[in-house]
């Protein structure tokens, strides 16, 4: 399992995004991240905008608490979600990994 860590501003967690996918979904982990498939291309913001899109999507919640905390410009990025306590965002990523 991968690693979500649990602070005053949410939850967060690693992911390895991988751009101009067939859909958008969890495909599986990489070490300690979650790998992530985009349909998005990686120019001008799109992936990221992708990123939140898809995670607010996940958890129910409005896109303005989900952020990119550190990897704007990199396939590996930190996720951060305000408002999720840590045991039900590790289950809903749970829910959702497929392998």
């Amino acid at each position: 399992m991968f690693p979500v860590n649990e602070s005053a501003k949410g939850v967060s967690f690693s992911i390895k995004v991988h751009p101009r996918a067939r859909k958008n979904a969890i495909t599986g982990a990489v070490g300690d991240a979650l790998k992530l498939a985009l349909t998005a291309p990686p120019v001008e913001g799109k992936a990221n905008q992708s990123v939140i899109e898809f995670f607010a999507d996940l958890f129910q919640i409005p896109r303005s608490s989900v952020t990119i905390a550190s990897g704007e410009t990199s396939r590996n990025k930190v996720i951060r979600i305000a408002g999720v306590s840590k045991p039900a965002a590790e289950q809903r990523l749970a829910e959702d990994l497929k392998f």
